[in-house]
């Protein structure tokens, strides 16, 4: 069990990295800080009430002359305080801006609705990515189409992810665990469907994960459903049942009307083309343009698994 899972009555999100650690402590000071100028400002005027409330009718109200020792304190206090706040959050936004020199690089992509993450050394996975504890890493990110966000809570920190151009997020574990991913920039219908999870894991395993065959032992259909659970799951439906994009109970080897006029059938070739050429051929009742293509993110066997898959839901 994650210690996000083990934690969740707390009242923030597990903290699970030392950055996190910190905007805990500056969040609880100005909590503290908060309810304690609450008290004397409320009970203050509470008190003030009740003692200098009009008991006799015609009485006036005594001369009070000001203080300069008071009125220098309730300005140079919160002065102090509120410069305080101001150093200590300048410090937690240098270190997170901070990229370490050797960290470990990973490439994120970003679109509706899905996170695909690349790895130097050559492998690429959708949905959930793996880190080792107590390394720093270093996400290099973009997007494919709209403006996203990359926020981990347990993290503390979130970046958002822009088309057209790369940004940059850090961050080091220091707890063993599966942590969620979401995107805190609203991206279309499916932004809450638009989850990922990073897994922190041993040195040892990460190597091991790194280099194994993430199909090995699979069949196709199998791989297909794993794809789909990866990365189609949010527009696509294994019912006849219209979302975002068509259901795919029933489809292979029906005749489809499209937005042309045409009619095509959804054989191998046409899910082909649909996966890497979305907008070739659009169906009848779907706007064009909301399927991203998969062009250089999907290779042969997962093409082949996402077809066997589909031929698989009646």
């Amino acid at each position: 069990m994650s210690p996000a899972a083990s934690t969740a009555s707390r009242f923030t999100p597990y903290a699970a990295t030392e950055i996190a650690k910190g905007w805990d402590a500056l969040y609880a000071f100005l909590l503290i800080a908060s309810l304690i100028s609450c008290i004397l400002v409320i009970g203050g005027l509470i008190v003030f009430v009740i003692k200098y409330r009009r008991k006799v009718e015609g009485e006036k109200t005594p001369y009070i002359s000001h203080s300069t020792t008071l009125e220098f304190l309730w300005s140079f206090i919160p002065f102090v305080i509120f410069m305080v706040v101001f150093v200590w959050g300048w410090k937690l936004f240098h270190d997170f801006r901070k990229m370490p020199e050797n960290a470990l690089e990973i490439a994120v992509e970003a679109q509706k609705w899905d996170w695909t993450f690349g790895y130097k050394s050559g492998r690429r996975v959708s949905g959930e990515f793996y880190v080792p504890i107590n390394e720093p890493v270093k996400l290099v990110m973009t997007s494919k189409d709209v403006l996203h966000s990359f926020f981990v809570p347990a993290f503390r920190n979130k970046q958002d992810v822009v088309p057209g151009r790369y940004t940059t997020y850090w961050f080091q574990a220091n707890a063993l665990g599966n942590y969620q991913v979401f995107c805190a920039e609203y991206c279309g219908d499916k932004h809450s469907g638009m989850l990922a999870k990073v897994h922190v894991v041993t040195r040892e395993q990460f190597d091991e994960w790194l280099s194994n065959d993430p199909y090995k032992g699979l069949s196709s259909v199998d791989i297909g459903q794993k794809v789909y659970a990866a990365r189609c799951v949010a527009c696509h439906q294994l019912t006849d049942a219209k979302g975002v994009g068509p259901g795919w109970k029933g489809m292979f080897g029906r005749s489809e009307k499209m937005a042309d006029g045409s009619t095509i059938t959804a054989d191998e070739n046409y899910i082909r083309e649909s996966i890497l050429n979305p907008n070739a051929h659009v169906v009848e009742g779907y706007p064009a343009g909301v399927m991203p293509t998969f062009a250089g993110q999907l290779n042969e066997q997962e093409l082949m698994g996402i077809i066997d898959f589909i031929k698989t839901v009646k």
